[in-house]
């Protein structure tokens, strides 16, 4: 535990002063929830920095596949630079490098510039993740390491739910930069309080005090075939709609996803044979932790998937603005926090992990489920509810999905395990959002030809329809002609209109089937009940 941990310079030193856990969890939140921020604050301000940088919308996206690349490439090696660099060492060194990187994107002249501050970002963001995680595991006994992982879920959970919504309100009360420059403060405010109270546990220091005794080794080859799979991924579900995917004239998505294929099987076959892997792939062999890592990967894609579906329905089909829908969405954060300290409860009272994370899984079906079921005639209540539901849901599911998937985890183990979940947590994300996208555009085309199929000569009530729309054109512009090419608009608008919702109902009726679906990977898990003694602290 931390609270007792020695100096890593001076192994037999006696003991420090032993740190109040809520102190520690709260100084090692604050970065993590500054970091996830900055996964979805920047989406809203895509247009304005496009345009304050003389560039394209499209190109702007490589504002936020930048950071999500660079963000996935130091996920997985997190554990092997926390057992070389020290836990407290390397926590410290990405919050600098984070909060300075976030005031050089605000600074940038141009867009190749604020893509490399991105990607340096991203770069020092992704180790703070797995290494809070870890400090909350051990600053708390293990009887209440649920509670360690609702303050680590409250960061994880909330920042991605109000970060569109603080991004607009930045964007249009002040500047884009002020989306990055807001981190600066915090981050200096976070570098002093975790420089102050974080020290590594007696276990990290002995590790990291045998590593030196061995040669330095480096697995070069493993980090290159990462970042071709990682690069190749997040282009491709950043771009493939764009580009038609397989469809692609100009063979961009064939061959990346040739890249990627074949750069995953070198990576898994080179990583399980090499002795100092830096993504070690072993964990997976665990039931527990690969059930568990299906069940985030997918409940962070739906969370995303419906966190873009639906504030782009509410801008598109009811004219809200980007910070009426962004408050149509914040509520659900709220009770969130509400929720996570009953699981936290639960879980310290000795209750299988396993039943918390199926009623969860059920209840952002839920959710997703009365999403589908809205009509273009609700008020933003009727919006705010089901969304508030969905939500719940995942708080239900993410403590205890954390405490399952390291229950049966190696100690030895913990740092690569920690590093891959956070890893395909990310990319849940980026999953989520390019499936909806692709999802929504696709059954817009269906539905607009399937009920195109209705509106002929022969449907009365488009006759009827038509009718009084040219009457009533007719009226205002005294000109038949005009008048009937006017009606005939409204009515290809109103079609236009209705498969836009029907497009979006579907993708949340979908999101509600793969939750429903993840109860099988609950029944394949074990007893996860986190006993007393039995540790299951982990970088």
């Amino acid at each position: 535990m931390t609270d007792t941990a020695l100096s890593p310079s001076l192994p037999s030193s006696r003991p420090r002063r032993a740190i109040n856990p809520w102190v520690v969890a709260t100084v090692v939140v604050i970065p993590t929830f500054m970091e996830v921020l900055d996964t979805t604050i920047a989406v809203v301000a895509l247009r304005y920095i496009a345009g304050g940088l003389s560039a394209t919308v499209d190109d702007g996206e490589w504002v936020i596949t930048s950071y999500l690349a660079a963000n996935a490439i130091i996920l997985p090696i997190t554990g092997w630079l926390i057992a070389h660099l020290g836990r407290r060492n390397y926590f410290l060194l990405s919050i600098a490098i984070f909060t300075l990187a976030s005031g050089l994107c605000g600074m940038a002249t141009g867009l190749g510039q604020l893509i490399l501050f991105r990607v340096l970002q991203g770069l020092a963001g992704g180790g703070l993740q797995p290494s809070s995680q870890g400090v909350l595991l051990d600053a708390f006994p293990v009887e209440r390491q649920g509670m360690a992982m609702t303050l680590f879920g409250l960061a994880a959970l909330i920042a991605p739910v109000v970060g569109p919504t603080l991004g607009g309100w930045i964007t249009d009360s002040y500047s884009w930069r002020w989306v990055f420059w807001i981190n600066v403060p915090v981050g200096l405010l976070a570098l002093g309080a975790c420089a102050i109270t974080l020290r590594d546990p007696d276990y990290l220091t002995e590790q990291r005090t045998e590593l030196r005794k061995q040669p330095f080794s480096f697995d070069a080859v493993g980090l290159s075939l990462l970042v071709v799979v990682v690069v190749c991924w997040e282009v491709v579900l950043s771009k493939g709609q764009e580009w038609d995917w397989l469809g692609d004239p100009f063979w961009r998505v064939q061959m990346l996803a040739i890249l990627f294929t074949v750069g995953l099987a070198g990576l898994i076959v080179w990583e399980l044979n090499h002795p100092n892997p830096v993504v070690n792939f072993r964990p997976l062999r665990e039931r527990n932790f690969i059930a568990c890592c299906v069940i985030i990967f997918c409940a962070y894609a739906v969370l995303y998937a419906a966190s873009t579906s639906l504030p782009a329905l509410l801008q598109s089909l009811f004219g809200y603005d980007a910070l009426s829908a962004g408050l149509v969405m914040s509520p659900a954060g709220f009770f969130a926090v509400i929720a996570m300290p009953f699981v936290a409860r639960l879980l310290g009272r000795g209750t299988d992990a396993r039943w918390v994370i199926a009623a969860g899984l059920l209840t952002m079906a839920a959710g997703n489920y009365w999403m589908s079921q809205m009509n273009l005639d609700i008020s933003p209540g009727q919006a705010i509810w089901p969304r508030v539901v969905l939500i719940v849901g995942l708080a239900m599911c993410f403590a205890p999905a954390n405490v399952a998937a390291y229950l049966y985890t190696p100690l030895a183990l913990r740092g690569a395990a920690v590093g891959l979940l956070s890893l395909l947590r990310n990319e849940g994300g980026s999953v989520g959002t390019s499936l909806a996208q692709t999802m929504q555009e696709r059954r817009d085309q269906f539905h607009s030809l399937r009920l195109g199929e209705w509106l002929d000569p022969f449907n009365a009530t488009a006759r009827s329809f038509l009718e009084e729309a040219s009457g009533a054109f007719v009226q205002q512009t005294g000109d038949p002609i005009a008048a009937q090419q006017l009606a005939l608009q409204s009515l290809a608008n109103l079609r236009q209109q209705q498969a836009s919702s029907l497009a979006y109902f579907d993708v949340f009726w979908v999101l509600a089937v793969v939750m429903v679906a993840l109860l099988f990977a609950v029944l394949l898990m074990k007893r996860s009940v986190a006993e007393k003694g039995t540790r299951i602290g982990s970088e």
